[in-house]
C-alpha cells in the first residue's frame, strides 16, 4: 500500500477531526533508519538566537515594517510572500515561499500567534502584524538544558528545537488528548484491542529509534517518527488540530516532519512540560 496522499487545505483545517495517530508503547526496538532527506533549510537568523542563556526576545535588528493588510486563508500576493519570508526568518516553517496562504503557512501562523500570546486564528490582522514587527521568543522551558535539545510545551501546544544554542525550528503541535481510549485493530495477523490514557507524559527524555517515511503502528500510521519515550514519538500527521488530539504522540505538520530528522539526532534530550487547558 502506498503512502497516504497529502490532504488539501480543507482536510488540514478540520480542527474537529481526530485522526488516529498510531501512538502506543512499542514492545521492540527497531533499528534506526536513515532520515528522510529534508527540504531546503533556511539558515537560522540572529533574530532567533536564544536558548541556553535564557534570552527572552529577539536580538537587536533593523526596524521591520509589516504590510498590515488583513489576510485570510486563500489569500495571494506580495503580503503573503512577506509573511512567509518573515516567519522563516524567525524560525517557523510556513513551507514554500510562493505568495499563497494555504494550510502549511497557516500552521506556522498558528505557532507564531501562540508564542506571541495571540489566540490562534487563520486571519492575519493588526495584532499578528504588530507581533511580526516586534516578535517575542518562545519561553525557554529548561534554562540550563543542553545546547541541542527539543522542548515540547503542552500548554501552548508548540515544540521548539534548539541546535547549538540557537532556535532552529518552532512549530505548532498536537499532543495526547488525555481521553482514555480503546481501539480494535488487526495487529500481527490477528484482531486485538488496545486501550490507554492518550496522555503525553511530562518529563525529561532522549530520542531513541526512528523510522523513515510512513510507519505503521497498531493505532494508525506515523510519518517520519522519532521516538523519545517508549512508543511516544514526534511525528508528522495529516491532521494537527488546535487542541491535543493524539493517543500520546506529538503530532506536527508534514513539512516540519520532513525536515526534522536531519536536525534532530539520536540521544538528544526531549523535555516535555506544561498542561493544556481547554478554553
Amino acid at each position: 500500500m502506498g503512502a497516504p496522499r497529502l490532504p488539501g487545505i480543507a482536510a488540514l483545517l478540520t480542527a474537529g477531526a481526530v485522526v488516529l495517530s498510531g501512538c502506543g508503547t512499542q514492545a521492540h526496538q527497531s533499528p534506526e533508519a536513515a532520515a528522510t532527506p529534508a527540504a531546503t533549510l533556511a539558515p537560522t537568523p540572529a533574530a532567533t538566537r536564544t536558548a541556553a542563556a535564557g534570552q527572552t526576545g529577539p536580538a537587536a535588528a533593523e526596524p521591520v515594517t509589516a504590510p498590515r493588510k488583513t489576510l485570510k486563508l486563500g489569500a495571494k500576493g506580495k503580503s503573503v510572500t512577506w509573511l512567509q519570508e518573515r516567519l522563516i526568518e524567525l524560525g517557523y516553517r510556513p513551507g514554500k515561499v510562493d505568495g499563497q496562504y494555504g494550510g502549511t503557512t497557516l500552521t506556522a501562523v498558528w505557532a507564531f500567534q501562540k508564542v506571541n500570546d495571540i489566540r490562534p486564528t487563520s486571519t492575519v490582522a493588526r495584532r499578528t502584524w504588530a507581533a511580526l514587527e516586534a516578535p517575542k521568543a518562545p519561553k525557554v522551558l529548561v534554562k540550563n538544558g543542553k545546547p541541542t535539545r527539543a522542548e515540547v510545551n503542552l500548554t501552548k501546544q508548540i515544540m521548539v528545537l534548539y541546535v547549538d544554542g540557537e532556535q532552529k525550528l518552532i512549530t505548532h503541535v498536537s499532543s495526547g488528548s488525555g481521553i482514555p481510549y480503546c481501539e480494535t485493530a488487526t495487529w500481527q495477523g490477528k484482531e486485538q484491542r488496545f486501550c490507554g490514557s492518550a496522555g503525553t507524559p511530562t518529563g525529561n527524555y532522549r530520542t531513541t529509534w526512528r523510522a523513515s517515511g510512513w510507519h505503521k503502528s497498531y493505532l494508525g500510521e506515523l510519518y517520519n517518527p522519532i521516538f523519545f519515550n517508549g512508543g511516544i514519538a514526534l511525528h508528522g500527521a495529516l491532521s494537527v488540530p488546535l487542541y491535543p488530539a493524539s493517543h500520546g504522540c506529538v503530532r506536527m505538520p508534514m513539512n516540519v516532519a520532513q525536515a526534522l530528522p536531519k536536525l534532530l539526532g539520536k540521544g538528544v534530550p526531549v523535555h516535555v512540560r506544561g498542561k493544556f487547558r481547554r478554553g
